[in-house]
């Protein structure tokens, strides 16, 4: 009974996100703006679990700087930026090389490849802040194209939506299993590639630990390790909301030194290089995400209510040094 209901739910969701991506895209943008406002508010109130993690991680991380009221209000505004998200993705089809710079606009990024090769390869660490999506289909219209990893659903129909419209300015999409690999291949063609490099990842999979708003939390060593091998740079990228429904791509300076880095510290400059823009304007980020889900055996200040206590986790943080994170912050 149990996979009957569950094979009629993925059959809805398909149903519904096909009805989506044929009719957001007959939409405009001011009707885009409203809908994912809406959307994200009744999502903040239907996931109360989601909303919980929000309002538990934004309390850790700014404690009094802001009040709980304020708190709250963030968290809606986290969820309406993802919902705006998703909402732009479906109405993507509209955005073409001509168009694209009406609704997104770059910043730094002659300045940031002009020493990149004539090929133009690099590594591109990105975050999950304002409009990930459309900075990933930002990348293929300014001549950006490269292989991405594509982060498959539960619900496996879905797949194939997405990945035509995260596709559609030229970007090749692998499955996540052997991708790394897949993405070494291309960069020693000296082609490209991103990551979503803010997530937490289980400290058995390859992890680092790195010091987040002064959190330690997991995350991956993909981009550091990729660039030890092809020696391709890092360039941290991220996305934030412009008035009217717009975007600025923000391409930040490549890491520098690496060669004097471990793999810890390369990730922790890509963080460094990002966290002062979520200090001053915090709502953009996914704040309903569980970032921290493995706490120190003994922490300095508190974690969010559903961090739990992680051998392995520890033994990640006793490995590496303590000292080593602050060591990276002077990178």
């Amino acid at each position: 009974m149990r996979s009957h209901w569950k094979r009629l739910r993925y059959r809805l969701e398909w149903i519904g996100l096909l009805l989506a991506a044929k009719l957001i895209p007959l939409f405009s943008r001011k009707a885009c703006y409203h809908l994912a406002r809406t959307a994200g508010v009744l999502l903040s109130f239907l996931d109360r679990q989601a909303y919980q993690v929000a309002l538990s991680n934004l309390e850790v991380v700014f404690g009094a700087r802001f009040s709980p009221r304020e708190r709250r209000k963030i968290a809606r505004e986290s969820f309406q930026h993802f919902a705006q998200t998703m909402v732009d993705l479906l109405w993507s089809p509209r955005l073409t090389q001509q168009n694209f710079s009406d609704y997104i606009e770059s910043h730094n990024l002659d300045e940031t490849i002009c020493d990149t090769g004539p090929e133009r390869s690099f590594i591109i660490a990105c975050y999950h802040y304002s409009n990930f999506e459309w900075l990933s289909l930002a990348g293929g219209f300014l001549d950006l194209k490269g292989t991405i990893i594509s982060q498959g659903f539960k619900n496996s129909s879905l797949n194939p939506i997405f990945n035509k419209l995260r596709e559609q300015s030229g970007h090749e999409l692998v499955p996540r299993e052997r991708g790394i690999i897949r993405l070494y291949k291309a960069l020693r063609r000296k082609g490209r590639t991103a990551l979503l490099v803010d997530l937490t990842v289980p400290p058995a999979q390859g992890a680092v630990v790195i010091d987040c708003f002064g959190l330690k939390t997991s995350v991956t060593s993909a981009h550091a390790w990729l660039h030890e091998q092809t020696r391709a740079p890092i360039i941290p990228a991220h996305c934030e909301p412009l008035p009217g429904g717009r975007y600025r791509i923000i391409f930040h300076a490549k890491v520098e030194r690496t060669a004097e880095m471990t793999q810890r510290q390369i990730a922790q400059a890509c963080w460094t290089s990002f966290e002062p823009y979520v200090q001053k304007n915090p709502a953009p980020w996914l704040w309903m995400y569980k970032h921290w889900r493995y706490r120190p055996a003994k922490p300095d200040r508190p974690y969010p209510f559903y961090a739990n206590f992680s051998r392995r986790f520890e033994d990640l943080l006793q490995r590496d040094g303590v000292d080593a994170i602050e060591e990276s912050k002077r990178w």
